[in-house]
């Protein structure tokens, strides 16, 4: 049974640091890329950040670029998403998924529907 289980979401005040991980049971972790998505009330899922199979090759949405970095540890199945200088606009569910298709090195797409995998969420709320 595939799981994805995110974790470290809470209430932080803008300028702040959170770090969101995401521990994975079920499958070959390394045969997958991982992204972090993310979703606020109304809108629609939008991409945060991916990962190569790898670990070595990252790819981040503009508005989160140099304020997210984002790692995977393949010997613990695990990928961290450390966020820096939180902005209330960050206020959103945060989502981990394991994409499908995606070589060695190959940076898994933006877009949901090429991710086979999802995890529940974790919210993570910015207070102005």
């Amino acid at each position: 049974q595939v799981q994805l289980v995110e974790s470290g979401g809470g209430l932080v005040q803008a300028g702040g640091s959170l770090r969101l991980s995401c521990a994975v049971s079920g499958v070959p972790f390394n045969s997958y890329g991982t992204g972090w998505f993310r979703q606020a009330p109304g809108k629609e899922r939008e991409f945060v950040a991916a990962v190569s199979r790898s670990g070595s090759r990252t790819y981040y949405a503009d508005s989160v670029k140099g304020r997210f970095t984002l790692s995977r540890d393949n010997a613990k199945n695990t990928v961290n998403l450390q966020m820096n200088s939180l902005k209330p606009e960050d206020t959103a569910v945060y989502y981990c998924a394991q994409s499908i298709g995606t070589s060695w090195n190959e940076i898994p797409a933006a877009r949901p529907n090429q991710y086979a995998y999802w995890g529940q969420g974790t919210q993570v709320t910015v207070s102005s």
